[in-house]
């Protein structure tokens, strides 16, 4: 088991009129992912309303702040429980046989353009044997194919962009990777978190962005911008990309700061706790035969 305290802290000024904000930065209720502690704290007296996603245990919560500065921080005790597979074991799943509630993750979405990308999933990948083993190329393609830089890229761009300039942040790589793996007919979702294990060479602890594909009747967390360590990734949120998923969502206007976030993992081997590494089995926390 994976125990993680996390804090996040965000800070924002708001301008004479309010604004609304619709936050998603709760750690995700999943039977695999148990927070047994949280604590939101604001400093403005408002209302707020949290809402959970029943299919896919998002948590949105939603405010209007008052003009002036707004300061949030949440923490919580988050306990991970993997599932752990021989990847030469996991098959893909055949479109006719897909739950209804996964089908929604093979169309083209917004900002994951599978549609346009056919022709090339189909000559790079299409001739593959159709397992975790294709999935695993499709991404180490977009690693090699893509360079982590920081600041190229921002709200607007789309898996497509990302293949062109060939550079991006976090949320590039998973889009392209969810692009590509839908192109060949894999369920593939985007997941946020936080960038637990990240060189701190890259900046600070920061919101990250990676995949969840649907393999084997479950879903297979995978990284491809390859900066974060799987097994310390706690669940805010999974979407079809980044518009159903945005850590915050704001109307109005604001001048937002810079997160502030510490995920730490906890070692207690009375306990059954161990630190996240990387590992060569197939990593899932997903309990399997449904969405979450």
């Amino acid at each position: 088991m994976i125990r993680i305290e996390l804090n996040v802290d965000l800070k924002y000024e708001i301008d004479s009129q309010g604004a609304d904000f619709v936050f998603n930065i709760h750690a995700a209720h999943t039977p695999s992912q148990i927070i047994t502690a949280e604590n939101l704290v604001l400093n403005q007296p408002i209302e707020q309303q949290l809402h959970t996603d029943p299919f896919t245990g998002n948590r949105y919560l939603r405010l209007h702040a008052q003009p002036g500065e707004l300061l949030l921080s949440y923490s919580a005790s988050v306990e991970l429980t993997h599932h752990f597979a021989d990847p030469s074991t996991i098959p893909e799943v055949p479109v006719r046989n897909l739950p209804p509630e996964v089908m929604g993750y093979i169309y083209p979405s917004r900002y994951c353009q599978s549609d346009r990308l056919l022709k090339l999933a189909g000559n790079e990948f299409g001739h593959l044997w159709q397992g975790y083993s294709r999935v695993i190329a499709i991404r180490d393609w977009v690693k090699t194919h893509v360079a982590f830089t920081s600041n190229t890229s921002n709200s607007t761009t789309s898996a497509v962009d990302t293949l062109v300039e060939q550079v991006g942040v976090c949320r590039d790589f998973a889009h392209l990777m969810i692009a590509l793996c839908r192109a060949v007919n894999i369920p593939a979702r985007f997941a946020t978190g936080t960038d637990y294990g990240a060189d701190p060479v890259l900046g600070p602890p920061d919101f990250h962005a990676y995949v969840e594909v649907y393999l084997g009747n479950r879903w297979y967390i995978f990284d491809p911008s390859g900066t974060a360590i799987p097994m310390g990734l706690v669940r805010f949120g999974t979407g079809r990309d980044a518009a159903d998923v945005a850590f915050a969502s704001i109307f109005g206007n604001v001048i937002s700061g810079p997160p502030v976030i510490h995920a730490v993992a906890v070692e207690d081997a009375s306990r059954g706790m161990v630190l996240p590494h990387h590992c060569s089995e197939a990593l899932s926390t997903d309990s399997g035969q449904q969405l979450q």
